[in-house]
């Protein structure tokens, strides 16, 4: 289980990234036209505001690591959903 603090980070890092997202994407688009000041603008831009910050992490415990895309869940709660049935389709292999 994740860590409270852990979370609300994530949360704040996903406002700020909202916040920031068009004006990082007009810097980006101004940078490759080829303005020479886009750069440092971008630079100046707080770093939390870059989508690459953020972290995949299980809807349910919050576990960072062994994050299932398809399901937004870790590798531990995905296996345990199988175990009980809740993901259809997917039957229990030897794993």
């Amino acid at each position: 289980m994740a860590k409270e603090s852990m979370k609300a980070r994530e949360v704040k890092r996903a406002r700020m990234i909202k916040r920031y997202a068009a004006k990082r994407a007009a810097l980006k688009a101004a940078l490759l036209a080829g303005d020479p000041e886009a750069s440092m603008k971008l630079q100046k831009l707080p770093r939390n505001s870059s989508p690459i910050r953020t972290r995949n992490r299980c809807k349910l415990t919050g576990r960072p690591r062994g994050y299932i895309r398809q399901f937004g869940v870790s590798r531990n709660t995905f296996r345990e959903m199988v175990l009980f049935g809740k993901v259809p389709g997917i039957t229990r292999a030897s794993w």
